[in-house]
């Protein structure tokens, strides 16, 4: 049995509430990730917060005696088919052909669902496994899930991770909109999943106005954090272990290069920043953690902010330092004075939950999952999205004011503690369960 945790801050609804112990007896869990594996390295074009929810909650539930598997495209032939050994015991990763095994583009891996769905049945016969619940992530998982229902007869939980139509609201041009094939099927397993799990309050409202959906389905849930990994480090050896020099005041950006990021925001404030004290520029040391720095491999993405850093004057300060994976960061995190997410949209915000853990102020655009998660003045501040004068003048501030700093680190370590992932897991669990025919639970 396992201790019942409070109710998080944020609150749930409907048969997450009141969170309680698992009832006795495993569950079989088909953990569905098709477009990306939770073993990829973070900060890539496809990697990111939900890579980190799939592995992070996996090894709490097997950490249970739950038996789960996770279906991911196979996109490496050197890689085993089963893999029962890269997560945790009782957890499988399974590696499902489907279409070019090479990284793909995930709106063309669509094509290849059918062919996914397949072999997930296959697998689950030849292993003899029925499964009790379908956990589905990103629209493309979900496409998956509806078609097992079909032949498996067992409940779904769907959660998105991004929606459409919300990435749709804050594109920049008419090549960053998501497809209308997206829209379209999020729609549909909207209707259809018997539960969807919504990050927070603000993602649960846009599901409803934006997808019509039922708030009865609907369960607030949000993402937990590792507080084993990422906790408080000492500044000194933070920055030696990154080889940051010790006199360099650290700005951090963690996450994937893509417009929606607001990376040129960021770049765009730090100029304002060395402009207005000019007598911070030579302390100054503002990393970007994302991305893939392979000249063969750069995006138009990380070619234009790479242009921008000079064309700006600040090429002496921003670094961009590609992908690194989850034991570097949180001496990336312990390292910085502050960390900035100055994203046009986030549904949740992970990267602000890890960086407060470790005990790093955040400041955050005033947008989507950030809004509930930052609190403004407490762990952090929120500014207008793209409104680079305001990011400017809370940089400024608390590079001002080091006890300021010390207060936010702290009370932001205790308040990431309340995510720390057995609280989520005993919700998930809760929420599992509750979907069960009554003489299976």
């Amino acid at each position: 049995m396992h201790p019942m945790y409070p109710m998080y801050p944020m609150g749930l609804t409907n048969s997450a509430q009141n969170p309680s112990p698992a009832s006795a007896g495993t569950l079989h869990i088909a953990m569905l990730s098709v477009h990306t594996s939770p073993l990829a390295t973070l900060g890539g074009k496809e990697t990111g917060g939900m890579n980190v929810y799939v592995r992070d909650l996996t090894r709490e539930l097997a950490r249970r005696g739950h038996r789960v598997d996770i279906y991911t495209r196979a996109q490496d032939p050197n890689l085993p088919h089963v893999d029962p050994y890269s997560l945790a015991p009782g957890a499988r990763i399974i590696r499902i052909p489907a279409g070019p095994m090479v990284p793909y583009n995930k709106y063309r891996v669509y094509d290849h669902l059918a062919e996914f769905t397949a072999g997930v049945q296959r697998q689950a016969r030849q292993n003899g496994i029925h499964y009790d619940v379908i956990h589905s992530h990103y629209w493309l998982s979900g496409v998956v899930a509806q078609e097992l229902r079909r032949h498996w007869a067992v409940p779904i939980v769907q959660m998105f991770h991004t929606l459409g139509r919300m990435k749709n609201a804050v594109a920049h041009s008419a090549d960053h909109r998501e497809p209308a094939i997206r829209i379209q099927t999020e729609t549909e397993i909207v209707r259809r999943a018997d539960a969807l799990v919504a990050a927070t309050e603000v993602e649960r409202e846009q599901l409803i106005r934006l997808y019509a959906a039922d708030p009865g389905h609907i369960h607030i849930i949000p993402p937990g954090v590792d507080t084993d990994r990422f906790r408080p480090i000492p500044v000194e050896q933070a920055k030696e272990r990154i080889g940051v020099c010790t006199e360099r005041r650290v700005i951090l950006f963690v996450g994937r290069i893509e417009p929606l990021k607001g990376i040129d925001h960021l770049l765009y404030a730090i100029a304002r920043v060395v402009e207005r004290r000019p007598e911070l520029r030579e302390g100054l040391c503002v990393p970007i953690v994302g991305g893939d720095l392979d000249p063969i491999h750069l995006d138009d993405e990380m070619v234009r902010l790479q242009e921008l850093r000079e064309e700006i004057g600040i090429g002496d300060i921003v670094t961009f330092l590609g992908a690194k994976d989850q034991e570097q960061l949180p001496y990336c995190y312990a390292a910085a004075e502050m960390v900035v997410m100055p994203s046009d949209y986030e549904s949740f915000g992970m990267v602000a939950l890890e960086a407060m853990a470790c005990g790093t102020p955040v400041i955050a655009s005033d947008v989507g999952g950030l809004s509930v998660l930052v609190r403004h003045g407490e762990t952090g501040y929120r500014v207008p999205a793209r409104d680079t004068e305001a990011l400017a003048d809370c940089i400024i501030h608390l590079l001002a004011e080091e006890d300021l700093r010390q207060r936010i680190g702290a009370q932001a370590v205790r308040w990431a503690r309340s995510f720390a992932w057995p609280r989520v897991a005993d919700q998930i669990e809760t929420l599992y369960r509750a979907l069960l025919p009554v003489t299976a639970r």
